[in-house]
């Protein structure tokens, strides 16, 4: 881990800790109206365009509040730059927060208690707030609750003729073995089986929407004990290491491939991905995650809004946050981001917002999925964990890894960082 890397993982909780604990700077007042800041992860124009709709309606009823900016930040160093500002006596009102720095900023105590504010907060899918609640409080409103699906390139799966996941789905063979044979026959011919998007062999958790199929877990759910070297886990990398070495039906390290462009037979990726379809030149479909041996299952990626406690304009910053995430404007994100609210949960309304996909996919990826699934990975200590887990299973990457003894390893590495 290098060594801003390493500040800002060793940091974050204790710094939330101590932010949760100053409260609000002391200072006198401000007079006039009070400008509020988001600190976001998007920068695209639509959803932009949609923020800003939203808080220019929120501003005619509250003349007391300034202007409301969403401030961009990069993906790729969104914590560490959020956490910068916090440590800078910079921090945002409002701030999106990864599901895998949740456990951090709730469990310091430096978010605002949301539960109460939230309109028909009863509503909301307990699988979506689980995450962000804490003693029975909700500590940020899951505004993103985006479940993985397979998007499949069926011009590619039938010449090399096999059978559709669609036919497989109603025939109640849609897991993981007729999946990967269907990749190896794909590969045999010359083009990509299975990629799973974001992966890179670095970004372990997403192999979530494959091991969660075996029953596997990265740790207990108490978080303090190492679940890697678990049977389950080792039979799960089992069949990933098989998959890329020996049946080719994965591309390998170092292979860019896209599936976008059609070279590539399966693609695991959120549902906004659809949206990279639009002009796609082959036929596509898009289907839930295989069963596994344990059964069927869901896995989502997440994203919560929260107040700082940290902020001057906490109080305005959290009405304002019930407002953004009030019923009515929920539907309106729900056009960009699964919603969490169950009223929005069905067929009808999610077509309105998503265009690209018939019912079926709705209901088995997106519906099905929030109301049935785990979220990623995620811990205390989080970007220390996930850097230290992703360099010890670098061996494992490899033709010839001793699958358990690199998942051994990966326990003894992270079982200090767990607490137990």
């Amino acid at each position: 881990m290098n060594a801003p890397g390493k500040l800002a993982a060793l940091t974050l909780t204790a710094l939330l800790t101590v932010t949760a604990c100053g409260g609000g700077d002391a200072a006198p007042a401000a007079k006039g109206p009070q400008p509020l800041r988001m600190s976001i992860w998007t920068s695209n124009e639509a959803h932009l365009k949609l923020f800003k709709e939203i808080a220019a309606e929120y501003r005619k009823s509250h003349p007391q509040v300034g202007e409301i900016t969403f401030d961009p930040i990069p993906f790729e160093n969104y914590t560490t730059t959020l956490t910068t500002q916090i440590a800078g006596g910079n921090p945002p009102d409002l701030a999106w927060i990864l599901e895998n720095s949740a456990p951090d900023f709730v469990g310091s105590g430096a978010l605002v208690p949301l539960k109460s504010k939230i309109e028909k907060a009863d509503e909301l899918v307990p699988a979506a707030t689980r995450l962000w609640e804490r003693d029975g409080e909700l500590y940020a409103y899951p505004f993103s609750t985006s479940p993985f699906g397979v998007f499949i390139n069926t011009d590619l799966v039938k010449a090399a003729g096999q059978k559709t996941p669609r036919e497989l789905i109603k025939a109640g063979q849609w897991d993981w073995e007729h999946a990967n044979e269907i990749n190896k026959a794909v590969a045999a011919k010359g083009k990509n089986g299975l990629t799973i998007l974001n992966f890179d062999y670095k970004a372990w958790d997403n192999l979530a929407t494959i091991w969660q199929g075996w029953g596997a877990k990265a740790w207990s759910d108490d978080g303090g004990t190492c679940q890697f070297n678990a049977p389950e886990m080792v039979e799960a990398m089992t069949f990933v290491h098989k998959a890329i070495f020996t049946d080719k039906s994965m591309p390998g390290p170092g292979t860019a491939v896209d599936f976008f462009s059609g070279d590539t037979t399966m693609a695991v990726a959120q549902i906004s991905r659809a949206a990279m379809l639009k002009d796609a030149t082959f036929k596509w479909d898009l289907v839930p995650l295989p069963a596994g041996p344990k059964g069927k299952y869901a896995v989502m990626g997440q994203a919560g809004i929260g107040v700082l406690k940290k902020s001057p304009r906490a109080e305005q910053a959290t009405d304002f946050l019930a407002y953004f995430a009030n019923a009515a404007n929920s539907a309106k994100l729900a056009a960009y981001f699964p919603p969490a609210r169950s009223s929005l949960l069905n067929a009808d309304t999610m077509a309105k917002t998503s265009p690209m996909l018939n019912s079926d996919q709705l209901q088995e990826v997106v519906i099905d999925g929030i109301e049935k699934g785990v979220v990623k990975p995620s811990h205390t200590g989080q970007a220390e964990l996930a850097q230290t887990a992703r360099a010890a299973l670098d061996p494992l990457w490899k033709p010839d890894a001793d699958v358990k003894a690199v998942l051994d390893g990966v326990c003894a590495k992270i079982q200090p960082l767990l607490g137990g």
